[in-house]
């Protein structure tokens, strides 16, 4: 069937399509990331209100934030990127033993695949969290949503960090564990009522319990594949 103009009235179609070109290339990007909806905006919202704009998105408006799922894989592809470059593992994260169990190579993958790992530990935080709040009206993936954007600040903060040892060499990484600590403990204590200082304390317990748990976590299932690959 001919068509007259230029979308197809059946099915929505272009009547033709455009050549992949340079502007094609960057808008594919831009749509990925999403820089179309704001992701300088997202960020600077999630240092200055975590908590406000987190439960905005989840019960109100969810146009003004990038998505949390393609927030925290573009902050950790960044984290990712800079780790390779500044090598921030090496002086952030350190693991070594010298006999090679199941455990070391949990550890190591752990060690060598941190943003992966800061966010498997995300699930067992955000159990404490569903634990501690649980007269909050929020469910278990609600909380996954907060922690998403929180734990995505996180590391855009270790990788700024990074990059600012490895133009100045000057060491700064511990510096940024701590802040990143403190950071969470309060967008996660402003998320569920900032003016209450139980709010900051239940947060800290929660990091500090799901990071635990999953460090036992880890060992448990080492020592399970210890045992069954005897």
């Amino acid at each position: 069937m001919a068509i007259s103009q230029n979308y197809c009235s059946n099915c929505g179609h272009a009547a033709q399509l455009k050549r992949i070109d340079a502007h094609y290339i960057v808008h594919e990007i831009e749509h990925v990331l999403h820089f179309e909806k704001g992701i300088l905006y997202t960020i600077k919202e999630l240092l200055i209100r975590p908590g406000q704009n987190t439960r905005e998105f989840i019960s109100d408006n969810r146009n003004r934030l990038v998505k949390p799922i393609i927030f925290i894989i573009v902050t950790s592809l960044i984290y990712t990127i800079i780790n390779q470059f500044f090598h921030i593992e090496d002086g952030y994260v350190k693991f070594e033993e010298t006999r090679k169990t199941n455990i070391t190579l949990i550890f190591e993958w752990i060690q060598n695949h941190y943003g992966y790992g800061n966010m498997i530990m995300g699930i067992f935080i955000a159990f404490w969290l569903r634990l501690f709040f649980r007269k909050k009206d929020y469910n278990f993936f609600e909380i996954l949503i907060l922690l998403c954007f929180v734990m995505g600040i996180g590391m855009l903060i270790i990788a700024v960090f990074a990059i600012a040892e490895g133009l100045s060499k000057v060491p700064m990484m511990q510096i940024s564990g701590v802040l990143v600590f403190f950071y969470c403990i309060w967008a996660i204590g402003q998320f569920f009522d900032k003016s209450k200082i139980s709010s900051y304390l239940k947060a800290t317990a929660a990091y500090l319990l799901g990071m635990c748990t999953f460090l036992i976590s880890a060992v448990l299932l080492g020592l399970l594949l210890d045992f069954v690959t005897q």
